[in-house]
């Protein structure tokens, strides 16, 4: 029997650190375990093969980790994944925050699944974001042989995109500008060893879409311009309130007949008569929403709706959410 969701501000925030092989992961997850910012975090360490060698590259620190080397995090152990946060909420006043990081060769996606489909993990955490490590030298090679590379910065929230010491401004500029293509919503951060400050990565409540606009105001601007490249990112905007169970017939049967190719759909939802914000997430077919609090004083209370993923049809997709609308 599951147990009652706790209130948002109290939900433990959990951060999937993920990243290709030799992005620089393992550094930044050293800097967050030994800066002084005042926060103590769980952290979940994966690694593919039966031998782990994460662990050992993890500096002592007070922090407690623990190591999973059974196998690929997003194949064989959501269920460790699922045990162990489930013993970590019975020490919950021990720790401010999860960090999961998984393996380079890992999708995110299964990861971020587990926060949503375990009721009782689901009712005790909240998955504040997707952090992916990008090293900025290698990144055309892992793109062109990798599509789990490609999926790692789809998937998305923030992006550390790291060795810039190694790249020309030209080369960076390139860079930044294929990662856009994937992924036009990820807040990016340019990084030499991972040095980027920790406040800007932890606690972002990055599936809250006002932040986001806070730190990017055109974030939504909605852009016609297709290209041919595998992922793409579309968003769309309604200044009229949602009906919430048009939304709801609406939305699962899209993820029910195009979850495959929704990497990530996500959004802040203005249902009517309720003056609280909607705050909606997706990975892939599996979907999770809860109010998240009041709309601001001031603030225009519209609905905002990102996907990211693959044969995306957008006037299908604007169809579909203008449809939701109340009459």
């Amino acid at each position: 029997m599951s147990e009652t969701k706790a209130p948002e501000g109290e939900l433990v925030p959990v951060t999937v650190l993920t990243g290709y092989l030799g992005a620089g992961k393992t550094t930044l997850l050293n800097r967050i375990l030994t800066e002084n910012h005042g926060k103590k975090y769980a952290v979940v360490i994966n690694e593919f093969g039966e031998l782990g060698v994460d662990n050992d590259l993890v500096v002592d620190t007070d922090e407690e980790v623990f190591e999973m080397n059974n196998g690929c995090i997003c194949c064989t152990v959501r269920g460790d994944l699922i045990r162990i946060v489930g013993g970590l909420m019975k020490r919950r006043d021990k720790f401010d925050g999860i960090i999961v990081e998984t393996t380079g060769l890992a999708n995110p996606a299964p990861v971020a699944q587990t926060f949503f489909v375990d009721e009782d993990v689901r009712a005790k955490t909240r998955l504040d974001a997707i952090i992916t490590v990008v090293d900025a030298k290698h990144l055309p090679a892992r793109l062109a042989d990798s599509h789990e590379a490609e999926d790692q910065i789809a998937f998305a929230d923030v992006i550390v995109l790291n060795k810039m010491d190694l790249v020309s401004a030209d080369e960076a500029k390139e860079v930044e500008a294929t990662i856009r293509k994937i992924n036009k919503f990820a807040k990016i951060h340019h990084a030499t060893k991972s040095d980027v400050p920790i406040a800007e990565l932890l606690n972002q409540g990055a599936f809250d879409l006002n932040r986001v606009l806070d730190h990017t105001p055109d974030f939504l601007t909605d852009n016609e311009h297709e290209h041919n490249d595998d992922i793409a990112s579309m968003s769309f905007e309604l200044e009229t309130p949602i009906d919430p169970e048009r939304f709801n017939a609406w939305i699962g049967a899209l993820l029910a007949e195009k979850g495959q190719d929704l990497l990530r759909t996500k959004g802040i939802l203005s249902y009517a008569g309720e003056d609280r914000r909607f705050a909606f997430q997706a990975v892939h077919m599996i979907a999770d929403g809860d109010f998240i609090g009041p709309w601001k004083e001031g603030d225009p209370r519209t609905s905002r709706l990102v996907f990211i993923g693959r044969n995306l049809n957008r006037p299908q997709l604007r169809r579909g959410f203008e449809s939701c609308q109340m009459e």
